[in-house]
This record gives C-alpha cells, structure tokens and sequence, in this order.
C-alpha cells in the first residue's frame, strides 16, 4: 500500500489498487483542490472515516450513467408529470452536503468527515463541485452533489425526505447534463439504488477509456443554470 506525501501529488498506477477491498489504492496526501482534481481527473476519489487517514480509491467495476443511454422509468415519469417538486441548481450547495453528511437509519456516522465536508465546500466556491436541489413549497427535500471536470461529471452523494425527492434530482442532473453534452456521470460503486435509476458497470479499462477523452473536453457552463423540464 503507497503511502503519498502530501508535499506532492504522485498517485500509483490504478491497476494496483487492491482487490479487497476492491479499489483501495493509496493512504495519506491532502484534500487541498489540486490534489482532489488531480485525482478525480484519475478517476481517483478519496472515502475515509474520521478515525482513519485519508484513503484514496479506484474500484472495479465502476458504476456509470452514460447520459445518451438513460432512460427514465415508468413510474418516475408519473412523478415527473405531477410536477410536485421544483429544482434547482447550486442554489444551496451547504445544506445539501449537510443533509447527504447526516446518518442513515441505523448508521453510527457517515463517511463525510468534517475534512471532506470543507474539501467540497471550498471545491463549490471554486466552481468545481456542484449541487441539485429539489424542493417542495421552499422547504429542502432532496438532492445531490458532486464535481465537474470537463465533460465529466462525478457524483458524491444523495439524499432524500420526501419519496422520490432524490430520483428527481438525479433526471434533472443527467438530463442537463446531456443538453451540455456530458459523455459520463461516474457513480463510483454500484448498489441498488443506483441500479434502479439506470447505472450500469464498466470494467477500470473502458472507464478509463471514457474518462480520460471526457475530462480533456470544454467545461459546462457557468454558472450552473437548470434548462431542462419534463415534458
């Protein structure tokens, strides 16, 4: 296991990420915008507890939405019509990662640590990482977050209290992201929530592939603005 200097930015090849657990591949380093980028651009990310250092990963499969592909569900595209929720974008990017950060039922904690929290929030000011809100009658129910490079986007983490707040915020997030032409949504693990809004799996060399002509595209518009509506 290579432990990195935090005076310098030198990730190991990802082929040498650990099989179990799967992806693990180095401990150490900084959460500093330049190495979180660098990392990312990698198809890296960092996911620690707080008792532990930082630990930096890069699993196979990986989970991945390709934007051209998705397809919105049948009972989701009901929810769409009703037109219960509203989103936005960017409008409240502390108090959805505050919500994503909060434990689940029957969760002691979360692996969004202080140190990561501030990571991303400094991430966000520097237009790099990015937030989905959805609302219902001005009070926070749903949403997402994650960063941006290039034509790739990387999702963090989601939340929801209200049934279907956060499918919500993910087909407004993807199909946005498809009007600006984003080639992949990179999911990081599979799990069943993920599956069931369209996430599919791709072995660390077709990602790669895909990741490495992605981030080298123009980046998305700035500011964040939500064009998209269903129907």
């Amino acid at each position: 296991m290579m432990w990195l200097d935090e005076n310098h930015i030198n990730f190991p090849p990802t082929e040498s990420a650990l099989d179990d657990p799967n992806g693990l591949l180095a401990v150490g380093g900084d959460l500093t915008p330049e190495w979180l980028l660098a990392a990312y651009r990698r198809g890296i990310f960092p996911w620690f507890s707080d008792e532990q250092p930082i630990l930096w990963w890069s699993p196979s499969p990986r989970s991945v939405v390709i934007p051209q592909d998705f397809k919105v569900g049948r009972s989701l595209r009901k929810v769409l019509r009703r037109g219960t929720f509203q989103v936005t974008f960017d409008r409240a990017f502390e108090e959805v990662i505050d919500a994503c950060r909060a434990p689940r039922s029957g969760e002691d904690g979360t692996w969004i640590t202080d140190e990561m929290c501030q990571a991303y929030i400094d991430m966000h000011y520097l237009g790099h990482a990015h937030s989905v809100e959805v609302w219902r009658a001005d009070k926070l129910v749903g949403g997402l977050y994650g960063l941006a490079i290039g034509s790739v986007f990387f999702g963090e983490s989601m939340f929801h209290k209200e049934t279907d707040a956060s499918k919500v915020a993910f087909v407004h997030l993807i199909r946005q992201l498809e009007l600006w032409g984003c080639r992949l949504v990179d999911c990081q693990i599979s799990n069943p929530h993920l599956t069931s809004l369209g996430a599919i799996e791709l072995c660390r060399q077709d990602f790669e592939h895909l990741l490495e002509s992605g981030v080298k595209q123009p980046a998305f518009p700035q500011p964040w603005k939500l064009s998209w509506t269903y129907g």
